[in-house]
């Protein structure tokens, strides 16, 4: 692996609640590289086809959606989401958008649209820390890090109910069932099998903290 000083790209994947937004802004802040979270793409075309009642199951209108919107994603302390000049932060992560973002995500056009985006974000970036579901796989498979970040299930659960302060754990964890079942049969770009990317790195976050899990990422480069 290539010294820390020269990495320039790194693909996060993994399944929901795993822990990689974290563990992408740990990396970007270690490595002095920007970030993108691209699963808030998704979320962001989610959200406004149901604002505006467009039908999910309608592939055509809803990639005619996708390709329109303009989605601003600013990494920070706080990342913030803007939809066509609409604050949307908090709106894509409500269980509305939850339940409906693998439909949206199964949809090729809308995924052919999305992943131009990403690729054109690291081409501008010069690289970059880019979190998502088939970033090793597919929008930056010659990427010089590939993490395949994963967590028991009922780990998950419990780190997603918490950021949403949610008591409701048995249907968080039924809910992230659900997507990864979705998430993991689609015919596109379907959730990575860790072993999927060459040179991929899994890690297991259970009963980690997230400096454990960065060190354990870091010590392979």
């Amino acid at each position: 692996m290539s010294s820390e000083g020269a990495v320039r790209s790194v693909a996060i994947d993994g399944p929901a609640g795993a822990g990689k937004s974290t563990l992408a802004r740990a990396l970007a802040d270690h490595l002095g590289l920007d970030r993108l979270d691209t699963g808030a793409m998704y979320r962001s075309v989610a959200w406004s086809a149901l604002r505006r009642g467009v039908d999910l199951a309608h592939d055509d209108e809803v990639a005619a959606l996708a390709r329109g919107l303009t989605i601003e994603i600013t990494a920070g302390a706080a990342d913030t989401v803007t939809v066509d000049g609409v604050d949307a932060t908090a709106a894509i992560r409500t269980p509305a958008v939850d339940a409906c973002v693998s439909l949206v995500a199964a949809n090729p056009a809308v995924r052919a649209e999305l992943v131009a985006r990403q690729r054109a974000w690291v081409a501008a970036h010069g690289g970059g820390v880019v979190e998502g579901r088939d970033i090793g796989t597919v929008v930056m498979p010659d990427a010089q890090l590939k993490v395949y970040l994963t967590a028991s299930s009922d780990v998950r659960a419990g780190r997603r109910a918490a950021e949403r302060g949610d008591d409701g754990v048995s249907e968080v964890a039924a809910a992230l069932d659900r997507r990864d079942s979705l998430d993991s049969s689609r015919p596109v770009s379907p959730l990575p099998d860790p072993a999927a990317a060459p040179g991929v790195i899994v890690v297991d976050s259970t009963g980690k903290s997230a400096d454990e899990v960065l060190k354990e990422v870091l010590s392979w480069l």
